[in-house]
């Protein structure tokens, strides 16, 4: 960041940088606590929050599963957690539910806003 001018005022980009982090550390502590209080890594938090993957997969790779095992833990066909993961299908509340329980977090962490 550059220095404030001698009148204490902030340059426009540091205070546009400055918002643009704060709204990030408000997404990470909105996804934490949706979680149930655990953390994701910052790696994996931002690629929810960047929209690259989806928070089952997310969730899913964190947890160290393979598609299959996550979908048999939850009782659920491999290729419907497939489709819930690349957004081809919604995923019934029965389905997050699952999900959530299999990957021990809540359903609010791997809900799509």
């Amino acid at each position: 960041m550059t220095e404030p001018a001698h009148n204490d005022m902030v340059p426009r980009q540091d205070y546009d940088a400055l918002l643009a982090r704060i709204e990030d550390l408000e997404d990470i502590l909105a996804a934490r606590e949706a979680s149930g209080g655990e953390a994701l890594p910052i790696e994996h938090a931002r690629r929810i929050i960047m929209d690259e993957a989806h928070p089952v997969r997310v969730w899913r790779e964190y947890r160290g599963l393979t598609l299959r095992a996550l979908a048999e833990r939850a009782g659920m066909q491999p290729g419907y957690v497939s489709e819930i993961e690349a957004g081809k299908k919604v995923g019934s509340v029965d389905a997050y539910r699952k999900l959530a329980a299999a990957l021990d977090t809540t359903v609010d962490a791997l809900l799509v806003e």
